[in-house]
């Protein structure tokens, strides 16, 4: 370059793909790929599709297809994290699902498979929201409960009035965060991902250690029975099915690094990286987390007993008293770890939101 000749920047290759798709950059590129990861694990999250749906999966048909099921699940999510991944490569805009639906399904139907893509995940993600704050309240709703004793001993059981607050404080205080810049957010969701990391792990190794006694590998792995009796359900290809959910409600979210593309530098190569990252990290926390609080259930029969510590309404919240109670004769360690769990649902919840305002901003 000549002496005095101003200094040319170099494009960035996620912009460069951009303009060779007649696309117009209207966002400033200031994430990394460590920060778009750290956005689309917090939305998947550890904790938040396993904790809230964990009993009634257990209920449906057992420890076993609980626990298969997630495998089952997690080898077919890999499949389609690997096409999003290959499409976002290609075309790394913030519109993500809805503009490869308009490319991909040409210009006959495009219009059409573009506005179906979009409300679904419009709709999706709102849910998603609503989804977090209400399992969120659920697990402060037993935090609550066990700081100022149990169902037993006259603890404070939150009433529906004060769980809906909760939930609408949450949502409001999520909102609220998601006006600031997105390095904000982002910083907070570097926080979850080592909040969630470092939690998942002491929660994995700690439960089955404290828990006095442990259920076999055989019941983990191998046992399966009804309870038509609570469920309603007596057809067993169909409680099996409703007991799969929990994974798939687990395994979603991230696509939350398509939506980040066009904010994020070197898009085409870093957000294929985060799609497939957040799904390898969370595929194998959420099995051995499921695991964890398997092998440590102390009386299955007693985690829905409306009668028991934590009023029947949260399993996890009882396994981790049964656990700590049983070892310490004190709630303090199953606080801690619920703490920690909510925590998960407050980052997680604070991602979706991010999400949605992205996808509906590109909507309206």
């Amino acid at each position: 370059m000549a002496h005095g000749q101003p200094r040319v920047g170099v494009m960035d290759s996620g912009e460069k793909r951009l303009n060779e798709l007649g696309y117009k950059q209207e966002l400033r590129r200031e994430m990394t790929l460590f920060k778009t990861l750290a956005i689309s694990f917090s939305t998947m999250t550890l904790f938040t599709g396993i904790t809230p749906l964990y009993g009634s999966s257990l209920l449906y048909a057992g420890p076993a297809t609980l626990v298969w099921g997630w495998i089952v699940v997690t080898f077919f999510t890999w499949f389609v994290g690997v096409a999003m991944a290959e499409i976002c490569s290609s075309f790394p805009t913030t519109g993500s699902l809805y503009f490869w639906a308009a490319h991909l399904a040409g210009p006959k139907w495009g219009p059409f498979a573009s506005w179906c893509c979009a409300w679904l995940e419009t709709i999706g993600l709102i849910a998603g929201i609503g989804t977090q704050a209400y399992a969120g309240s659920q697990t402060l709703q037993s935090i609550i409960l066990l700081c100022t004793g149990t169902n037993k001993d006259g603890g404070y059981y939150a009433p529906r009035w004060l769980f809906l607050c909760m939930y609408m404080g949450l949502t409001i205080i999520w909102a609220v965060l998601n006006t600031f810049a997105l390095e904000v957010i982002a910083f907070i969701d570097i926080i979850s991902i080592w909040w969630q990391v470092i939690g998942g792990l002491a929660i994995v190794i700690m439960l089955p250690l404290v828990a006095l006694t442990t259920q076999s590998a055989s019941y983990v792995f191998t046992h399966f029975e009804t309870a038509s009796e609570s469920t309603g359900i007596s057809n067993v290809v169909y409680a099996a099915i409703l007991s799969v959910l929990v994974s798939q409600y687990s395994l979603y979210g991230y696509d939350a690094a398509a939506h980040l593309t066009e904010e994020t530098k070197g898009a085409d190569k870093n957000g294929p990286i985060a799609i497939l990252s957040s799904i390898g990290i969370i595929s194998i926390f959420g099995w051995a987390y499921i695991l964890a609080l398997t092998f440590s259930i102390q009386d299955p029969s007693y985690l829905y007993d409306p009668t028991n510590e934590t009023a029947g309404a949260f399993v996890p919240a009882q396994i981790l008293y049964d656990a700590f109670h049983g070892r310490y004769h004190n709630a303090t360690g199953a606080i801690i770890l619920l703490f920690i769990i909510w925590g998960s649902f407050f980052f997680g919840g604070l991602s979706i939101t991010t999400s949605a305002a992205r996808v509906v901003s590109k909507v309206t």
